[in-house]
């Protein structure tokens, strides 16, 4: 399945949007963690947390899969795709294998996504890859290790990593399927449209497996241990929903769509610092000093893969994937009079 990124005019100010809401996205979802685990804590199942998360998501945006329902007709494929793996996968897969790897290895799998996605751009759709966005990745998946301390308490478990890096897969799916049909001229989808039709594909799938008949709901009645303060378990929900999941959807969907998969895709190595971070601070979680410098490593990694692409006008490949080094690149091959669209 090709991808495809569209340039559009957006003028000086659309040139720094795209890494803004890709580190807007990277902190929703990095939040998530922090949420989630008082109320696992207080009784809950994870995969029931999930459940309520998905499809609390999924209820928030029905109205707009009301508004886009023509895209049930128009790209079946693209939102099933989404549903089963860039929500129901993801989530799936990184739960089933935290309960036979430790958390750090598994994120650390699941976290080499980036450079999957990468090795599709250049290996399977066969386009250039500069090489600083290349060493951009290599940094922030090393920084990533030390984050995650990935050499503490390290089983090999050939199941438990399996189902790791089809969590890792999943997300790959999650950085391309974004980008899908981003041309607006072709009569593109909404991507709000998209992330509401797979939440609730994503949803559906997610009742099969966590079979929410089963929860203890009365553990939403009471309220949570977050590092010695009791918060209502309602408000961690209500964040779970509408920040880690609406906003982190809707901001990494569109992120992607202003760079590119695989700049996303390292740019959103930032969720794991981040969470590790907010673990710190409102769970009591310290970090250690491999951990810091760690971080440090997974933001210098996502800069470099962010600011790798080629002056305007040269012929060196492109990997940013912003509107305007994207009109750079074609500008090269093509006259300016031309539609200037990249496929």
């Amino acid at each position: 399945m090709p991808v495809r990124t569209s340039v559009n005019s957006q003028g000086n100010g659309g040139k720094g949007l795209g890494p803004g809401l890709a580190i807007a996205s990277a902190i929703a979802f990095g939040s998530s963690g922090v949420a989630a685990k008082p109320l696992i804590e207080a009784g809950l199942d994870p995969l029931h947390v999930v459940w309520l998360r998905v499809a609390g998501a999924a209820l928030v945006m029905l109205p707009l899969a009301v508004r886009h329902r023509s895209l049930l007709r128009r790209r079946p494929a693209l939102l099933a795709g989404f549903g089963l793996l860039a929500v129901a996968g993801v989530q799936a897969f990184y739960f089933a294998a935290i309960s036979r790897i430790p958390v750090g290895v598994a994120l650390l799998v699941e976290y080499l996504a980036p450079a999957l996605v990468l090795g599709w751009v250049r290996f399977v759709q066969r386009r250039p890859v500069a090489r600083a966005a290349a060493f951009g990745v290599v940094l922030a998946v090393g920084g990533l290790a030390c984050v995650v301390e990935v050499w503490a308490g390290l089983s090999f478990d050939v199941l438990g990593l399996l189902l790791a890096l089809g969590a890792a897969g999943c997300q790959v799916g999650y950085f391309l399927l974004s980008d899908q049909g981003s041309d607006s001229a072709d009569g593109a989808p909404d991507p709000l449209g998209v992330i509401a039709y797979g939440l609730l594909v994503g949803a559906a799938v997610l009742t099969v497996v966590a079979r929410p008949w089963a929860m203890d709901w009365s553990v939403l009645d009471h309220s949570a241990a977050m590092d010695g303060a009791r918060v209502p378990a309602w408000l961690l929900l209500a964040w779970i929903v509408l920040i880690a999941t609406v906003v982190a959807y809707v901001t990494g969907v569109i992120s992607v769509r202003r760079l590119s998969p695989q700049i996303a895709g390292v740019v959103a190595c930032l969720e794991a610092v981040i969470a590790t971070v907010l673990a710190w601070v409102l769970l009591g979680e310290h970090l250690s000093a491999p951990q810091i410098a760690g971080g440090a490593v997974v933001l210098l990694g996502a800069f470099i893969a962010q600011s790798s692409t080629p002056a305007r006008n040269s012929g060196e490949p492109v990997t940013g994937g912003s509107p305007e080094r994207e009109l750079a690149a074609r500008e090269t091959a093509n006259p300016p009079s031309r539609h200037n669209r990249l496929r």
